[in-house]
């Protein structure tokens, strides 16, 4: 398994999802961003942290720093599940090949398959493959 499904496994055991992770090689940083349906809380990081910390010197991880957060406001959006969840919110998507000659839309969440998402862009109903997603992300509600 790698260390993304651990770290996965694990939170969900604690009633966390992991929304992302990386591992920085050169400065030892793993970054991990969690969420939960009511939100994240510093409590939460501070609990998930301590856990992990200790779950990875048990599991013999090797890193330097862990930082624990919430995935803020803009939320990146990566499972066919989070677009689910965040159904007619307001979402911002940048493409890896350009639909009629655009890469970055803007729009309300309409649909979502495990392979497919429509946004509503402008009144126009637009249909984007998620294989083809670089990024997505909430816009903020302000």
């Amino acid at each position: 398994m790698s260390l993304e499904s651990l770290i996965e496994a694990t939170l969900a055991g604690l009633g966390y999802e992991l929304v992302d992770m990386s591992m920085s090689v050169k400065s030892g940083l793993l970054r991990v961003f969690i969420d939960k349906p009511e939100g994240i809380t510093l409590d939460d990081c501070t609990l998930v942290s301590n856990h992990l910390s200790n779950w990875l010197v048990v599991e013999n991880i090797e890193y330097e720093r862990l930082e624990v957060s919430s995935p803020g406001m803009d939320r990146p959006l990566k499972k066919p599940a989070d677009y689910q969840r965040f159904m007619g919110e307001q979402v911002q998507v940048k493409l890896r090949v350009a639909l009629a000659g655009q890469r970055r839309f803007v729009g309300a969440l309409r649909s979502a398959s495990d392979t497919q998402i429509e946004l509503d862009v402008d009144g126009q109903t637009i249909k984007f493959d998620i294989a083809n997603i670089d990024v997505a992300r909430l816009v903020p509600n302000l």
